[in-house]
């Protein structure tokens, strides 16, 4: 059960006639304490947030603007990355994809250094997700059929939310309220579990994308910097327009089984810059909640 769909019920376990058990006590405080804390955040930061987590072993979650719609900018980039695993063998993964100067487009650090030579599926995909290439990410959408294409992709593993019309660098131009390539924060990481933990890929290749997660480069001031310096981050990171920033992450603990974690923000100013430390400051409260 969502834990901060417990928040009402705290008020009646509070003021009830009938005693509530301890534990419901000790969970319906701490959805009530998240709630507070997340809201006490979008004042701080002038934001919007979505938050998204889930604890894999008992089911427990935290859920604050969950269905809401935001850019989901570059976190797309893992789950293009996964689909097109789930549409290849891993020996087709080693394929040669050639693409010249006119397919790059901006920020493109590793791709960029392979104009006219080409790179494999394999390397493409890790450019994607561990740098964010944003050529590379349009070279993995081609490879499953456009954003026509991902998006049924994403389809065909149950997610039915996400919306996914326009390449790089396009799909990051926001606009409130219109729905083009954007997600929700359950969507997201719902997705995300079915790739990286779920039977939607074979073993070996949900250890690539662990792989790949784990390797990102880009994410170290966000949920990972909310969380212990003992646990283990694989994520994927995002921005775009209205100081939209994410991060879409598995968190594996040392003595617990994964959580799985979407942070969505942005904010009513067009040309607004992002805030990382919302993003981890979001997250110590998300885990705290779950871990409390």
């Amino acid at each position: 059960m969502s834990l901060l769909a417990l928040s009402a019920a705290a008020a009646l376990a509070i003021t009830g006639c009938a005693p509530a058990s301890q534990p419901a006590q000790s969970e319906a405080a701490a959805a009530v304490a998240a709630q507070e804390a997340l809201e006490s955040l979008e004042a701080e930061f002038d934001a919007r947030l979505g938050v998204y987590a889930i604890d894999t072993g008992t089911g427990e979650e935290v859920e604050y603007r969950a269905d809401e719609r935001f850019a989901f900018a570059s976190t797309y980039k893992v789950l293009a990355a996964a689909a097109v695993l789930e549409q290849n063998t891993l020996a087709e993964l080693d394929e040669l994809v050639a693409y010249d100067e006119s397919d790059l487009v901006t920020y493109s650090p590793v791709t960029e250094g392979s104009v006219g030579t080409g790179m494999t599926l394999r390397q493409l995909a890790e450019a994607a997700v561990q740098y964010s290439d944003n050529t590379a990410g349009n070279l993995l959408f081609d490879e499953l059929g456009g954003p026509a294409g991902f998006a049924a992709a994403l389809a065909r593993v149950g997610d039915q939310v996400t919306v996914a019309e326009r390449e790089e660098p396009d799909l990051n131009d926001y606009v409130p309220g219109d729905d083009s390539d954007t997600s929700t924060p359950e969507a997201l990481a719902t997705t995300l579990s079915s790739y990286a933990l779920g039977d939607t890929l074979s073993p070996d290749k949900r250890e690539l994308v662990t792989q790949w997660l784990i390797g990102n480069t880009t994410g170290d001031d966000l949920i990972r910097a909310g969380v212990p310096a003992d646990w283990v981050v694989g994520d994927k990171t995002g921005a775009a327009a209205y100081g939209t920033r994410n991060d879409i992450a598995v968190v594996w603990r040392p003595d617990g089984d994964p959580i799985v974690i979407a942070i969505l923000s942005d904010k009513a100013d067009p040309e607004a810059q992002y805030d990382d430390s919302l993003i981890a400051e979001a997250t110590s409260v998300t885990i705290d909640a779950l871990t409390e």
